[in-house]
């Protein structure tokens, strides 16, 4: 078993996708759909897409007198099942590093060359 160190920062893993991209779930359940990044945990390497995953939590009611609710959320997938989606083309691509004329490093994907950043 690993134990973690007293004051040690949790590992922080680099990802391929950052909030606001564009995506395409390629394995799992939700395999084939398409939404934007709303959350990223870098400690974790999971995302949360908007309209993916999402689940039912029964909540209970706080208040004597109150109804309980049904709230649906969407809940983290992990960032490898998942893959940037150019809108403009309809193709889920890998991403390849590529530096710009300024000299600023950009994330382009390879499929069709289009600029992210």
């Amino acid at each position: 078993m690993s134990y973690k160190k007293k004051n040690q920062t949790p590992k922080r893993y680099k990802m391929h996708v950052k909030k606001g991209d564009t995506v395409q779930v390629i394995s799992g359940r939700d395999k084939g759909k398409v939404g934007e990044v709303v959350k990223t945990d870098p400690t974790t390497s999971t995302v949360v897409v908007q309209g993916v995953n999402v689940r039912t939590k029964h909540v209970k009611p706080q208040q004597e007198g109150e109804s309980g609710q049904i709230s649906t959320f969407e809940a983290p997938i992990h960032s490898s099942n998942v893959m940037l989606y150019s809108t403009k083309e309809q193709v889920a691509s890998r991403v390849s590093y590529t530096f710009t004329e300024e000299g600023r490093k950009v994330r382009m994907l390879k499929k069709t060359g289009e600029i992210i950043d």
